[in-house]
């Protein structure tokens, strides 16, 4: 019985045997036949010609807004910028605006004389900031064409000269820009002016929210 059962064994070792070489004579069969392989690993390499990125870090511009000084409206603010890219992420930026501020609400209402003569109130300021733009992208106009964009924050100290003094200022905000070419750029800010001011004799701390919309250009 052991050795009947030990031929079968034998004879089913035998013919698989016998079944996997004829299949793999199939195989060698059907690659030398000249039909392709199921994997080609020689891929054909595409020539890619590298984008040519412009290196500017330089930025001048000028810019129009609203800027409300407090006690004395809202005004017209115009003003430049000059931008220094120091890398992607921070640039360095010294700004200057000017402004023609109204009566305040004390002077019309009352009907006294006037706080400030008409040079004394001029408002303007000039500041150097440090920016940090904190949200870099891409803006999609339609399905074929994309804007480089980026949203920044900026802060830094600088002069306004107002109601006959110099006061040294502290100013902060954010804005945006976005580039519809490589050397040109849309800038939207909100900035806050922060200085002393001591007009009717009581020092206090005054906030000039401004915002304003800009071009510059890149070389």
């Amino acid at each position: 019985m052991e050795s009947r059962a030990l031929v079968l064994f034998l004879a089913l070792t035998l013919a698989v045997g016998m079944l996997t070489g004829c299949g793999r004579d199939r195989l060698v069969r059907a690659d030398d036949s000249g039909q392709p392989p199921v994997i080609e690993p020689d891929v054909a390499r595409r020539e890619i010609e590298p984008p040519k990125i412009d290196t500017e870090d330089f930025e001048v511009g000028v810019f129009v807004g609203q800027v409300s000084v407090e006690d004395f409206g809202v005004n017209t603010v115009a003003g430049a910028r000059f931008a220094y890219h120091v890398t992607e992420g921070f640039f360095v930026e010294l700004a200057a605006g000017q402004a023609d501020t109204e009566l305040t609400s004390f002077e019309r209402l009352s009907g006294a004389a006037q706080l400030l003569t008409d040079s004394e109130r001029e408002y303007s300021y000039y500041n150097v900031s440090v920016g940090y733009n904190i949200f870099p992208g891409e803006s999609f106009v339609g399905s074929g064409r994309s804007l480089n964009m980026a949203t920044y924050v900026i802060g830094g100290v600088g002069k306004t000269s107002f109601a006959g003094d110099d006061r040294f200022t502290v100013n902060f905000g954010m804005g945006m820009r976005l580039m519809p070419l490589d050397w040109l750029a849309v800038h939207g800010d909100i900035r806050d002016h922060v200085f002393d001011i001591d007009l009717l004799g009581q020092e206090k701390t005054s906030h000039n929210l401004e915002a304003h919309l800009g071009v510059t250009f890149f070389f």
